[in-house]
């Protein structure tokens, strides 16, 4: 079946989170990606491995579906070569550190003269330009600096980072975002353009609802743990058999989920309780509302309270560890959690593609050897003979 992206061609790179995570995008939605490391790999192949000499779980998350060649681009031959592919590549999408394809004299006015049509997209954490732009980041770094950080943990506590790649992923999917838009411009102008993404505003934009609260008072957004200043209920509580993830998230938004609850909870006249009427009332007794929760779910698995709350209607979801996730048979069931094999690593459980095409199924494959598709890829975009490719890879250039 033909894929959504069928017949683009994407130049990948990108390393460790942030650029892989949007060019994997581009490649479940059916475009050719072709990653390019060095000849020693990419910093990702090698972070946190668990196994000396295995391509770390970390890569083989971020790197399926793509074509895996490797390239010495800090040689003249290897430069040469990715300008020989760039010809006919549609896209090229790098998180290098700032300046590193200019320096290497690839950067877009080089691609750009070369390749009218060439979409050249860059991840970095602070943009090219104003005070940050020199400045390297990561994950971490750019929730600190967007104010994701500020805004994550208990009251009581310190600023606390949250676990999802909000910086990482966060700026990858924006990146694939903006790709597919200059896609479509270029139908109309025939021409390509430059792209960028910075981490820092890309945690902006997605914590930008958080903003209401300096709006509204002018102060600092505060931390407010696992509760919500707008609404009530809306907490964990615990469950038996009480272990470290024992408890399920409840969110009431609406009376009629109100009322749901606290019959469920077995105290019925509280529904027609007028200091229990909206959401922003019961704020005020918040304490209250989760010691009578927590007193019925503390009598049921996380599993139990679930199907029981979410089955008559109440947002409620059991705070499922990773094992479970990956176990989960909702997850399973609809494809999410699919099942690859791998040469040396043999079958490991790997999350899927959320975004569903009907007319356009992503089917997954595993993340290339280093180097895989060398033959493959430098014979078709290069011409190069299996002598050829000897002699690169005796020089080093591949």
């Amino acid at each position: 079946m033909p894929k959504a992206l069928d017949g683009i061609r994407v130049l990948d790179l990108t390393q460790y989170e942030a650029g892989p995570s949007a060019t994997q995008m581009l490649a479940w939605l059916g475009a050719e990606v072709i990653k390019i490391e060095p000849p020693t790999g990419e910093p990702g192949r090698n972070a946190l491995s668990d196994k000396r000499g295995e391509d770390a779980w970390f890569f083989l998350l971020l790197n399926s579906n793509k074509k895996g060649v490797t390239l010495n681009l800090k040689s003249e031959r290897g430069r040469a070569l990715f300008l020989e592919m760039a010809k006919n590549a549609d896209v090229v999408v790098e998180n290098l550190g700032p300046g590193a394809l200019e320096r290497l004299g690839l950067g877009w006015d080089t691609l750009s003269r070369l390749n009218p049509r060439l979409i050249h997209a860059s991840v970095k954490g602070f943009g090219s330009t104003g005070p940050y732009a020199e400045y390297k980041s990561f994950e971490w770094i750019a929730q600190a600096m967007s104010g994701a950080m500020s805004m994550t943990g208990h009251p009581d506590g310190p600023p606390t980072k949250a676990i999802g790649g909000l910086a990482d992923t966060g700026a990858g999917l924006h990146t694939a975002i903006g790709i597919l838009a200059a896609i479509v411009q270029r139908h109309a102008t025939g021409l390509g353009q430059r792209l960028e993404v910075a981490q820092q505003e890309s945690v902006v934009n997605l914590l930008r609802i958080h903003l209401r609260e300096t709006y509204q008072s002018g102060r600092p957004a505060p931390r407010q743990g696992n509760r919500s200043a707008a609404a009530a209920p809306s907490n964990i509580y615990r469950c038996r058999p009480f272990g470290p993830n024992d408890y399920i998230f409840i969110h009431c938004a609406t009376v009629e989920m109100w009322k749901t609850l606290v019959e469920i909870c077995g105290r019925p006249e509280l529904a027609d309780d007028p200091r229990y009427a909206d959401r922003r009332d019961r704020v005020q007794f918040v304490d209250e509302i989760d010691a009578m929760i927590e007193a019925w779910t503390e009598k049921h698995t996380k599993h139990e309270a679930m199907k029981i709350l979410a089955g008559a209607g109440v947002p409620a979801g059991a705070v499922l560890d990773s094992a479970e996730v990956l176990a989960d048979e909702h997850m399973r069931g609809r494809g999410m959690i699919v099942e690859l094999e791998h040469p040396t690593r043999g079958k490991y459980p790997m999350p899927g593609n959320p975004v569903r095409l009907s007319a356009s199924p992503t089917e997954l494959r595993r993340s290339p050897l280093l180097g895989e598709h060398n033959a493959e890829v430098y014979g078709k975009l290069a011409g190069l003979s299996e002598s050829d490719l000897a002699e690169l890879k005796r020089d080093r250039v591949i």
